[in-house]
């Protein structure tokens, strides 16, 4: 091997390097949007109500970037507004995930069954909740207008916690 040969192995093997450090960050901003993932609704449910908020879920897919837009840019900086920090549970499920998941009722069942017994086609999708799986405002189908969107998501919380009250 030459030493032209040998600059040329190790600029592939940069190039192969860079490709890989792209491909990992890439994944990482990916995940970085993600939202805990439901795991038991009743329970989760019933903390939200503890502090008279719903649960708020949020049906996603992986390779929908409106949901990721979602996640991003409304539920997570909501979680974290000095209004509903610590008081409000936001859950994801996954549309096209085999993840385990315990209903309302407690029965057993998988992210993407759960989510085709909601009726749930088009992702994203937020939906509220009270402790006993009854929505409590209509969810937020789709992306929607982004000049909007929070006070979709205000709206909709306010009147979950008004009909959580309510028997």
């Amino acid at each position: 091997m030459t030493i032209f040969e040998g600059v040329g192995m190790r600029r592939h093997l940069a190039g192969l390097l860079g490709g890989l450090i792209l491909a990992c960050s890439g994944s990482a901003a990916w995940s970085a949007t993600d939202l805990p993932a439901a795991i038991d609704l009743r329970s989760e449910a019933t903390e939200a109500a503890r502090s008279g908020n719903p649960l708020i879920i949020i049906y996603s897919r992986k390779d929908c970037k409106y949901c990721e837009t979602v996640k991003r840019d409304y539920l997570k900086p909501l979680a974290e507004s000095p209004r509903h920090k610590n008081k409000l549970v936001i859950r994801q499920i996954n549309q096209d995930g085999d993840q385990t998941l315990s209903d309302f009722k407690g029965g057993q069942t998988s992210h993407a069954r759960f989510a085709v017994s909601e009726k749930v086609k088009l992702v994203p999708v937020v939906a509220f909740y009270g402790p006993d799986g009854r929505r409590l405002a209509d969810p937020i189908i789709g992306g929607r207008l982004p000049d909007f969107y929070a006070s979709y998501l205000e709206d909709a919380i306010e009147q979950s916690t008004k009909n959580l009250k309510k028997p």
